[in-house]
Order: structure tokens, then C-alpha cells, then sequence
């Protein structure tokens, strides 16, 4: 199956349908986890095979949240499975629906393909985009909780930032270093640094 294809599919079937209160897991989010998977697979040795059930994964990975944001991975597993299964393996199929769990928090990716997809998920921790990125997430999370304040948020990323690591060598080496910054710099807001 030619990616475009599903792309323009799931594109105007889900994600342009996402509720708009979802500030950070939209279509941009799905993108810009799209754009860096295949970034991360090109760093390393993934076949034209594996990037395109890479890609695939990437798609799906938040198409859950048409639905709600609980186990959303599991639900997008079930959409990308309706989309899918005509066309691809069962083999193929798993391979998909492990990496869309790999996205999971806590992440635990088990293989070379979870690695990447759930290091682009998360990629922008370690970005100067950090900030302006992670803004959209706390006001989608006020969203469903308006007595959310930015401090509850900035302590909440520093728990979620300690235990956060990257699994491909690639972030490792070029996104940690800029993602302890911007932990220090959440320190420093909280007056911990």
C-alpha cells in the first residue's frame, strides 16, 4: 500500500476530526513524530521495509485520542488494525502495534523499531522547542483539569524528565545534553537550581 495513500486517509478521517481542545496531540504532533521517525531511521540501519512500517506506526501512534486519551495506544493498535489489515502481514502487523505501544509512558521499547518511534515521541525534550512544544501539552492537560496551575505542570515535568531517557544512541548522543538544559531550566523556575 503506496503510504501517501493512508496518509491522506488517516490524516482526513481522524486526526483533522481530533477535538481542537487537544492543544498537543493533534496532527501537528503526529507530523512532527512522523518527520522524526524517519530522521532517526536514516541516523540507522533500518531497511526501506521497516522504515515504511516505521512510518505506518508514526500515523497511528495518537489516533486513539478520536476517542479518549485513556490507552489510547491500545485503541490506535485497533484503528491502525482497521486500516490495515487488508494489506499488511500479521508479522507486519505486530510489528506496528508494538511500536504504537511503545509510545506508551513509562516507554519500554523493546527492539531497534519501538526505539525510534518512542524516541520521536519524545524527541522535543531535548529540542529548543522544548518550551514552546511543551506549552501546548500543559494547556491541553488544563483543558481537563483548569485548576492545573504552571507550577503543578513544572513539577510534573521534572518528575517526568528525570525518569525520561532516550533508547536510540543517536538521541542519546545529540538530544540528552540539550534535554538537561531544559531540565535545569524547569529547576530553576521551581526554584531548585
Amino acid at each position: 500500500m503506496v503510504f501517501e495513500e493512508i496518509q491522506h486517509t488517516i490524516y482526513r478521517d481522524i486526526l483533522a476530526k481530533l477535538p481542537q481542545h487537544l492543544a498537543y496531540h493533534n496532527l501537528g504532533h503526529t507530523t512532527y513524530v512522523l518527520d522524526q521517525a524517519i530522521f532517526l531511521a536514516n541516523e540507522s540501519e533500518v531497511s526501506s521495509e521497516d522504515i515504511h512500517l516505521l512510518k505506518l506506526a508514526a500515523l497511528f501512534h495518537d489516533t486513539g485520542f478520536i476517542d479518549n486519551p485513556k490507552d489510547h495506544e491500545e485503541k490506535g493498535c485497533k484503528i491502525a488494525e482497521s486500516y490495515l489489515a487488508n494489506f499488511y502481514s500479521p508479522a507486519e502487523l505486530k510489528k506496528i502495534y508494538g511500536m504504537i505501544m511503545a509510545t506508551k509512558i513509562p516507554q519500554s521499547p523493546t527492539n531497534h523499531l519501538e526505539n525510534i518511534l518512542a524516541d520521536a515521541d519524545l524527541e522535543y525534550l531535548g529540542t529548543d522547542l522544548f518550551d514552546q512544544i511543551g506549552e501546548t501539552l500543559y494547556q491541553e492537560l488544563k483543558h481537563f483539569n483548569p485548576d492545573f496551575t504552571e507550577q503543578a505542570w513544572d513539577e510534573l515535568q521534572l518528575v517526568f524528565m528525570q525518569k525520561h531517557h532516550y533508547h536510540t544512541e543517536y538521541c542519546r548522543i545529540h538530544r540528552e545534553p540539550k534535554k538537561q538544559e531544559n531540565l535545569l531550566t524547569v529547576k530553576k523556575r521551581l526554584g531548585l537550581a
